[in-house]
């Protein structure tokens, strides 16, 4: 994720960062990231590079099981709750572009192209992109978030005219709906807050604005103040602000990611923060805790963009444990959500070190 704010002109934004997103994205076109795919970032000192051959082989099974399991109006997700769910959708079309596909080109690029165009159908007049009531999940302003997220990374590299419009409105919503202690919650209105739905509309308009999006800097200084508030003295962090001081390792990996994308990379509450997830570290005798994707999810990227030695511990113990625990489909399983939700978290998580999706840049 590039610490500088592009303020810039849209137009022009976008073709620089379709040069910048990754070495391997030309200004003459889009280049096909499928090909290099499978060969590792070089890395400096000659250090080896984290995403081994294994890791790839891995990764490869992960994307193929999530092309099989694409329904064929491009959305992801099965089970009840989740069926065609649009933060499922979005997370597995990140999982493709982190892989290097991009829309319409490489192995996985009609998918998504597929997957983007579902979720800009499901942009509501009102900004908000939900598909179904039904399939909405607990609290459908985290699929909002996560679909928000996913259009504003592929903006730069998609051609679907009504995208940018679309992303507007998901914005707009997004910046209305911010409540009086500075947070967001389950649903579209300003009432009560919690710091995980925050922290995802937090990554959503970091990579908005990264986009040429406008979002305000009041908005973003006031869910700074309320992640804040949040923090125990542990530096870990609680639900929400008025809640009891209990810190769990999700919501306290999510906090500190989401205070990285606010623009803040340093101070006390970012060293309390990390020291506090270097504490719940991957360890291979550790059983999977509540939303583990979900915190895995956002203390690699948390750690990635801190950097250093134990950014590089933090990915090669988890990657063992990922490694380890997927299944002969290709699969990750998730019995919170579905299986399609835990392979896209897992080969996100795994594909880190590929910088090609703008908020996996260090």
């Amino acid at each position: 994720m590039s610490r500088r704010v592009a303020t810039m002109g849209t137009d022009v934004f976008h073709r620089v960062l379709i040069c910048i997103c990754s070495p391997l994205l030309t200004c003459a076109g889009l280049a096909d990231l499928s090909a290099q795919s499978t060969k590792a970032p070089p890395r400096p000192g000659g250090k080896p590079p984290l995403i081994t051959p294994e890791t790839q082989s891995a990764i490869d099974r992960g994307l193929a099981f999530l092309a099989m399991r694409q329904h064929p109006d491009g959305s992801l997700g099965s089970g009840g709750t989740y069926q065609r769910n649009v933060a499922v959708t979005s997370l597995a079309g990140m999982a493709f572009v982190s892989g290097g596909h991009t829309p319409g080109r490489g192995r996985y690029g009609r998918h998504v192209q597929l997957t983007i165009d579902n979720v800009v159908q499901h942009v509501q007049p009102s900004g908000f992109i939900i598909s179904d009531e039904k399939a909405s999940g607990h609290g459908p302003m985290y699929g909002h978030g996560f679909a928000t997220l996913f259009l504003a990374e592929v903006n730069g590299m998609s051609r679907h005219k009504q995208l940018p419009q679309k992303l507007q409105r998901a914005v707009q919503l997004i910046i209305r709906t911010q409540n009086s202690e500075g947070g967001w919650r389950y649903f579209p209105v300003a009432k009560d807050a919690d710091v995980s739905v925050t922290v995802c509309q937090v990554m959503a308009l970091r990579a908005a604005r990264n986009a040429g999006v406008e979002v305000p800097k009041q908005t973003i200084n006031r869910a700074v103040a309320y992640i804040r508030s949040c923090q125990n003295e542990d530096g870990g962090f609680r639900y929400q602000i008025r809640l009891k001081r209990t810190s769990r390792f999700p919501r306290s990996a999510a906090g500190i990611m989401g205070l990285f994308s606010a623009g803040i990379y340093e101070g006390d509450e970012i060293n309390r923060g990390l020291d506090y997830l270097e504490r719940q570290r991957p360890r291979a005798e550790s059983h999977p805790q509540d939303h583990y994707f979900y915190g895995q999810y956002y203390a690699t990227q948390a750690l990635w963009h801190a950097g250093g030695q134990r950014a590089d511990q933090w990915y090669i113990r988890l990657r063992q444990e990922l490694l380890q625990r997927q299944l002969p489909s290709g699969a990750w399983a998730d019995t919170y959500i579905c299986n399609e939700y835990g392979t896209a978290m897992a080969c996100l998580i795994l594909q880190v070190p590929n910088n090609y999706l703008p908020i996996f840049e260090r």
